[in-house]
């Protein structure tokens, strides 16, 4: 069923970013497609300057970028730039990890993190959206957990971006980067009380996932 079709009322804007945002991740709206505000406007049911609104947003989650004269295309990033963004994502989850150890609340984390490992099992016989939902949502705990408001917000800038790789790389090499157990590897690095440890473990998890996307 197409993501793009016509929305309810309320919360329009809301509702605009999560149609789009699902049309371009799940590849129907291609890399490199303009973003032409009649048509797009027409098949949401939306008026143009809602439209613009959510676009704005999806820009700002990395989506969308801004070309000649000011117009809006799907993003179409490059080796280097998942790279860079898997470097960046690492370094903010590493330093998540440093927080609950230095803090620690290792006991406390615990529960959260295995429960959102659960959750990745039950995804794993699931949609392929399932997944990739139960994959973010575990990285999300983690750098949810310390509490730090400008750490959850510097990771959520790269989500959009973390989304286009797997357009980049294909969903069968983006879901390999999924497998459950090579998470688990990071609960256990946390779980050990070393931060040095668990930094380099999170840090090779992103840095094999960016590989596995540019092969």
């Amino acid at each position: 069923m197409s993501a793009l079709v016509g929305l309810d009322r309320t919360n329009l804007r809301e509702l605009a970013v999560d149609s789009l945002r699902r049309a371009i991740t799940s590849g129907e709206i291609a890399p490199g497609t303009h973003m032409v505000e009649t048509d797009l406007s027409d098949r949401l049911g939306i008026s143009r300057g809602t439209l613009r609104e959510a676009m704005r947003q999806l820009q700002q989650e990395g989506l969308l970028e801004s070309g000649a004269r000011g117009r809006l295309s799907v993003r179409n990033l490059d080796a280097r730039e998942i790279e860079d963004i898997f470097l960046v994502r690492g370094a903010l989850e590493a330093l998540a990890a440093r927080i609950i150890i230095a803090t620690d609340r290792i006991a406390e984390a615990r529960p959260v993190l295995h429960a959102a490992i659960e959750r990745m099992r039950a995804a794993e016989d699931g949609s392929v959206t399932a997944l990739i939902e139960a994959d973010l949502e575990f990285h999300r705990a983690l750098v949810s957990f310390p509490g730090n408001a400008t750490l959850v917000h510097q990771w959520q800038q790269l989500e959009g971006s973390i989304r286009m790789s797997i357009m980049y790389a294909g969903l069968d090499r983006a879901t390999s980067n999924m497998d459950t157990d090579r998470h688990v590897e990071m609960v256990e690095a946390i779980e050990t009380g070393d931060e040095e440890h668990a930094v380099t473990v999170i840090r090779a998890h992103h840095m094999d996932a960016a590989a596995t996307l540019t092969s």
